[in-house]
């Protein structure tokens, strides 16, 4: 098929890669000249892992490639998929301005019956949005249909999520309509759902939404567990191991950040307001997830008496592993924190330290975690990268001037860290060899 993804970026470039590899011909289009003529080059605007290979692979193959001119993409394309940001405003709303502005953009260029799929994730009733403005503004009268075709890609691994999905949503006007993306999808042989449009726009953030619940949900535990003087690892194995509950997002930490769960679950509950209904659910699990930064800071301003040129190794800058995405990360609430109480920081993330250099140029990024630790009078654990599940903390501690652990993520074991001669603080444990309580 000839497919056309609008916005070359996470979900855009992402989805136009796998299709291309599926043996159909794709044309990715964003405005941004930069990203584009960096996309021709081979030169990738996020980490992924797998992705810059099968983008290369592609292009050379003549599959795929890349236009800032969104009227050769609709042009070529039979179906067109709108990929682009869809940021939330202050008050939660979702900002559908990109959105409205490709619809005015086909309805501009479209010279015969398109398929327009809304992939970005967007507030139910988006489609209709679609369909009005692309009626409105059409310079021909051809005939087109929108649908809605929720993504479901974990960053980090984005590319199995694509080739594997759980589940297929396609929210479809007609069966017809529903047909020519089933064909589409036909090869990757996994379960579809074929539902009307308005419940495809609802799944996904009903699905983040919830998963977002869980996350909040343990922490709240978390910290359930630490004043009472429980263990929130072994609570959540006891959880997990009931099948109606299982064990996935029930991990206690920092809680969630990255693009998609803060900013749906705020829209989510945004649109719930709107139509009505009862939200306060939803606000509930934003405002503990909210919390969980300032309460590590408040452990690390407990046990040091007072910040002011105290030195912190972070380990782990991005908001989750294998990706460079900082967007809503833990780290940089917890660095704003350290830095307005006067500490010194030495970071390290094998991907993310670009784009935090950004945002905070004058702390210190170093080559690996063990330059980091050197010098430093507490080390605070913020993503679990694998590589820092196996540090050599014997090592660790012939450089750290403290042996002090604040781990974010429960990622160590809390005898094992004090047998090796460390304190060690968790989420949701009780402290090891450590002078505060929870």
């Amino acid at each position: 098929m000839n497919i056309c993804a609008v916005g070359a970026g996470y979900v855009g470039l992402v989805t136009g890669a796998v299709f291309a590899d599926l043996g159909n011909e794709v044309i990715c289009v964003d405005i941004d000249r930069e990203k584009i003529e960096n996309l021709k080059n081979g030169i990738m605007p996020i980490y992924e892992p797998g992705l810059k290979e099968m983008v290369t692979h592609n292009v050379k193959d003549g599959r795929l490639r890349f236009t800032t001119e969104i009227k050769e993409g609709v042009r070529a394309s039979d179906i067109i998929f709108i990929c682009v940001n869809t940021p939330p405003k202050d008050d939660g709303e979702t900002d559908l301005s990109y959105v409205r502005s490709v619809a005015k953009s086909i309805a501009e260029w479209m010279d015969d019956y398109k398929i327009i799929v809304n992939k970005s994730t967007v507030p139910v009733g988006t489609g209709d949005l679609v369909k009005e403005i692309i009626e409105r503004n059409k310079r021909k009268d051809v005939e087109f249909d929108v649908v809605s075709n929720p993504e479901f890609l974990r960053e980090g691994s984005a590319i199995k999520d694509t080739l594997e999905p759980d589940r297929i949503v396609i929210g479809a006007p007609s069966k017809n309509v529903a047909m020519k993306l089933l064909e589409l999808y036909a090869v990757l042989e996994r379960p579809m759902i074929i539902t009307d449009v308005h419940s495809a726009e609802i799944i996904k953030y009903a699905s983040n939404a919830f998963l977002a619940s869980k996350i909040s949900f343990v922490n709240l535990i978390a910290d359930l567990c630490e004043l009472a003087g429980a263990n929130v690892n072994h609570v959540v194995r006891g959880m997990g191991a009931d099948r109606r509950i299982g064990s996935l997002f029930l991990q206690p930490g920092l809680g969630y950040g990255g693009s998609c769960f803060p900013k749906d679950s705020s829209s989510l509950a945004h649109t719930t307001r709107q139509y009505g209904a009862d939200a306060s659910l939803i606000d509930a699990v934003i405002r503990i997830n909210d919390q969980r930064s300032e309460r590590l800071l408040a452990k690390i301003k407990k046990r040091f008496s007072s910040l002011e040129g105290k030195t912190f190794a972070m380990l782990g800058l991005a908001f989750k592993p294998n990706t460079d995405d900082i967007r809503e990360a833990k780290s940089l609430e917890l660095i704003k924190g350290l830095l307005d109480s006067k500490a010194v920081i030495r970071a390290y993330d094998p991907e993310a330290m670009n784009n935090v250099k950004k945002l905070f140029p004058h702390i210190t990024y170093c080559q690996n975690a063990y330059e980091a630790t050197e010098g430093a009078d507490a080390m605070i654990l913020v993503t679990e990268w694998n590589e820092f599940k196996l540090l050599n903390f014997e090592k660790v501690k012939g450089l750290i001037r403290q042996p002090v652990v604040f781990d974010g993520r429960n990622i160590y074991d809390a005898k094992r860290m004090h047998a090796l001669g460390f304190e060690y603080y968790g989420m949701g444990v009780q402290p090891y060899g450590g002078s505060i309580n929870a």
